[in-house]
């Protein structure tokens, strides 16, 4: 069965935006690495998220809410 999409609930977006909703990836799996590896997979978060946004799409996570959730996963 195909859900109906609530209209009244659409994520505003810019012309041609496609929007992400998240949270997307999870990085919480790496936790347990050690402290530098995980400040390396945040940053190849952000440079991800930077790479989507590049390339036209929208993220429904804000930037800062975006941070805050990859350093609580990664124990940063």
């Amino acid at each position: 069965m195909t859900p109906t999409p609530n209209h009244a609930q659409a994520l505003p977006q810019r012309a041609g935006a496609t929007i992400i909703n998240g949270p997307w990836p999870t990085y919480a799996q790496f936790r347990g690495l050690p402290e530098r590896e995980r400040w390396t997979l945040y940053e190849l978060a952000k440079a991800g998220r930077q790479a989507m946004e590049d390339n036209g799409f929208e993220m429904a996570e804000s930037y800062d809410a975006f941070v805050r959730r990859v350093c609580a996963e990664l124990d940063l």
